[in-house]
């Protein structure tokens, strides 16, 4: 839990007053992941921390923001939405952790860990486009996608099923999981790029996240809370792409066991399988340039 990535040269962007200030927060988060390990803190001091971090973030983000305007970049109305969402509810509500546990040591370093996770995400997905480097485009950079993508399946997993996810084989070849159900779902991004993520979930694992749906006391599935829990998982992974369209999760999007086999057999850069307490999480994906989106659209309903 009180482990964060540290800076390291691939988050540079190449914008220099960018870069350092990423640094200095990767810095600043460091020194409070240590003063909280080390427990002889107090409050003042945690505080007083936690403001400076927060101050800073929201400089950068300002700073961040003029740059983006000053070099016309195509995608500042959603970068800024995405920096207004984190300022607005992520950190509202990890303040209110804070607040609620009277800065103890293990608050602060959730808050830490998360927001050092954010950036991170953040910085190899959304900042990388900035200087027009996307994340997911080239196969033959998976070795440094996968640590981004467990990071965001990890949130995932313990946002939805509260437990944690790890990667288990970074070449998963379609092997059966148990009882498993699954679900595919696609995204447009940014330069008429298709996205299709594939999931596969054992089911022991998915009725923990039905046993948390309010008023839920059932111990079977239907498949309404299927599609809902799966909803949930897609919603949340979704954010590791620059989505422009999200098609509606419909009952056609669940597959059976078989049709997992054959949609799989197309081909997936991205083979991941996680395992969990509860059991195993798929997560696949592929891409493709869409030629005609109405052509396309219709060719995936008769699939």
């Amino acid at each position: 839990m009180t482990e964060i990535i540290a800076w390291d040269d691939k988050f540079n962007i190449g914008v220099e007053a960018v870069d350092k200030a990423h640094a200095k927060l990767f810095r600043i988060m460091k020194k409070l992941i240590e003063i909280s390990k080390e427990g002889a803190a107090n409050q003042h001091t945690y505080r007083e921390g936690i403001k400076y971090l927060d101050a800073y973030s929201m400089t950068h983000f300002a700073e961040e923001e003029e740059y983006m305007r000053s070099i016309r970049y195509g995608g500042y109305a959603r970068h800024k939405r995405i920096h207004d969402n984190f300022r607005d509810k992520t950190l509202v509500s990890l303040k209110k952790d804070l607040e609620l546990s009277n800065y103890s040591s293990s608050a602060v370093q959730r808050f830490v860990v998360t927001l050092n996770n954010w950036l991170a995400e953040h910085i190899m997905i959304e900042d990388q486009a900035i200087v027009g480097r996307d994340f997911g485009r080239k196969s033959n950079s998976l070795s440094s996608q996968i640590p981004i993508i467990s990071r965001a399946v990890n949130r995932t997993t313990s946002e939805v099923f509260q437990t944690e996810a790890k990667l288990f084989n970074s070449e998963y070849k379609g092997q059966n999981i148990g009882k498993g159900y699954y679900c595919r779902q696609f995204y447009d991004v940014e330069g008429g790029v298709r996205f299709q993520i594939l999931l596969g979930v054992e089911e022991a694992l998915l009725l923990r996240g039905v046993s948390r749906m309010p008023g839920n006391t059932r111990s079977e599935l239907a498949e309404e809370e299927i599609l809902h829990i799966f909803s949930e998982l897609f919603s949340s992974l979704s954010k590791l792409f620059r989505v422009e369209t999200e098609y509606e999760l419909e009952k056609n999007n669940l597959l059976t066991r078989e049709k997992f086999r054959r949609d799989f057999m197309k081909g997936y850069p991205c083979s991941l399988l996680y395992s969990t307490k509860l059991g195993y999480f798929v997560f696949c994906y592929r891409s493709w340039r869409i030629k005609s989106q109405k052509a396309d659209a219709e060719g995936e309903k008769k699939d």
